[in-house]
């Protein structure tokens, strides 16, 4: 499987099993062809992984490199993997968490594009190629998202991009609903799933990657409200498509580990990035709505993952300030854009 070499991240062995990796040449790029890195964080996913890489093979356009990020799994889907060339795969002694994996594989990447793709997402063979072309006539536009629909019931949406609701909640816009004409027409949308998503790469870079203390979940809102503040804009891509298990390798969005993620990471989300008279006005709202989340699911009998989560986010609350100071006073978005791109229904809507 190619030469075995060594690394150390964060003061831990890396071993690398890697194929020749390429990606753009300068003369490619100065012929304006566009290059893209496709990155996939891959933890336990057993087949899902290779049925990914097979359909990434498939693709009308090639990327010019992968990444794939191995968090420690234990079974053996990175193994099965048939290497080949612009593939570089790492493999992490412990679980580094979607974050910092994706963060991994970006700092290898010197692509002007990179593409994340979960191991559970199955793209159609134009996928790529219409997030590119889309890039391309959008030359402002740094984040892209997909039309990801539900892999068990192709007529059901898994989501077209991720909503903020003012009260700091986050959802995927249609998430669960049945799909209809206008699913079919490009938008802008507050942040893409990251699911499988499109970024320009200095654009990530430049805003310091993914914020590695989420590990998981709500990262890639987080990431879009920061690419946001710094002044760009997202566009929900229709003709791009994937079909998406969802949530495939941690046990589902109801599971303990996905909500004690999920409501622990909103806290910080809207603590980060909520700019300005915003953050004030609408943190009565966000004490109502955590107050409302804890008894909703202590009621479903949750009631101790749900505050270990609220915990957690309480206790790191000045580490999250000290975020947001560096955050905001780089902020280029007014925070009446902000507003306008908000979901202010009483009841958070998909």
């Amino acid at each position: 499987m190619g030469r075995q070499v060594s690394q150390t991240v964060s003061g831990m062995p890396i071993p690398q099993i890697a194929t020749r990796s390429t990606s753009c040449s300068t003369g490619e790029q100065e012929r304006g062809r566009r290059c893209v890195t496709v990155i996939i964080v891959n933890w336990n996913s057993g087949t899902l992984l290779a049925k990914c890489m097979e359909f990434i093979r498939k693709q009308t356009m090639q990327p010019d490199h992968i990444v794939i990020v191995d968090n420690a799994s234990m079974d053996d889907s990175v193994a099965t993997l048939e290497t080949y060339d612009r593939v570089t795969v790492r493999v992490s002694n412990v679980n580094l968490g979607f974050a910092a994996g994706n963060n991994l594989a970006l700092a290898e990447c010197d692509t002007e594009f990179v593409a994340l793709l979960n191991p559970d997402a199955f793209p159609k063979e134009d996928w790529l190629e219409r997030l590119m072309a889309s890039a391309d006539t959008h030359s402002h536009i740094a984040m892209f998202g997909s039309r990801q629909l539900c892999q068990d019931r192709l007529d059901v949406l898994d989501g077209i991009g991720d909503l903020y609701h003012w009260s700091g909640l986050v959802l995927r816009n249609r998430h669960s609903m049945r799909q209809c004409d206008a699913d079919l027409i490009s938008r802008e949308i507050f942040s893409p799933c990251a699911a499988a998503a499109l970024y320009r790469r200095q654009a990530l870079v430049d805003a310091g990657g993914f914020d590695e203390d989420y590990f998981c979940y709500v990262e890639d809102v987080d990431l879009g409200f920061r690419l946001r503040l710094a002044g760009h804009k997202a566009i929900y891509v229709p003709d791009a498509v994937v079909h998406h298990v969802g949530s495939g390798t941690t046990g589902g969005q109801h599971s303990d580990f996905a909500m004690y993620h999920g409501h622990r990471n909103l806290v910080w989300t809207f603590v980060k990035d909520v700019p300005g008279i915003l953050f004030w006005l609408l943190l009565p709202l966000h004490v109502v709505m955590n107050l409302a989340t804890i008894l909703w699911f202590a009621l479903k009998g949750q009631g101790g993952v749900i505050l270990r989560a609220k915990r957690d986010a309480l206790l790191r609350l000045p580490k999250m300030w000290r975020k947001r100071q560096a955050i905001q006073s780089t902020r280029i978005a007014t925070v009446r854009e902000i507003w306008r791109l908000m979901d202010k229904h009483v009841v958070p809507t998909k």
